[in-house]
C-alpha cells in the first residue's frame, strides 16, 4: 500500500509545473521548519544576526494580495554574534526590505 501511495504522489508531482513543484517544496519545508540564520551586513561588516529562524515570508498586501518589497520572520537576535542562543537573547520579529543593506539567509550548519 505504501508503494502505491508513493507512486501516486510521484506521478502527481511529475505532472506539476516547476512553479507548482517549488510551492509544494516550500510548503513542506515551512511545515517541517528549518534552523535558519539571517545575517545583515553594513558594507563588509556583519552588524546583525538572527538565529533559529523557522522561515522567512515575503509580505503580501491584505486587500490586493500584491507582493510587497520586504520579507519578515521571527528569530533569536544573536547580540554577541556567536551563533548560539545565549541566556537573555530573545526571539524577536524582524523585517528586511528589498532596498536595505545586503543580507544572507541560510540554514544553520549545526
Amino acid at each position: 500500500m505504501k508503494s502505491i501511495s508513493f507512486l501516486f504522489f510521484a506521478l502527481l508531482l511529475a505532472s506539476c509545473s516547476q512553479e507548482q513543484q517549488n510551492k509544494i517544496s516550500r510548503s513542506v519545508q515551512n511545515w517541517t521548519g528549518t534552523d535558519g540564520v539571517l545575517e545583515v551586513y553594513a558594507g563588509e561588516k556583519l552588524v546583525r544576526r538572527f538565529i533559529k529562524i523557522d522561515k522567512m515570508t515575503t509580505a503580501t498586501g491584505t486587500d490586493d494580495s500584491n507582493i510587497r518589497p520586504y520579507r519578515y520572520g521571527y528569530g533569536v537576535l544573536d547580540e554577541n554574534l556567536n551563533m548560539i542562543a545565549d541566556t537573555g537573547e530573545k526571539k524577536v520579529y524582524f523585517e528586511i526590505s528589498d532596498y536595505s543593506t545586503p543580507y544572507v539567509f541560510f540554514e544553520s550548519p549545526r
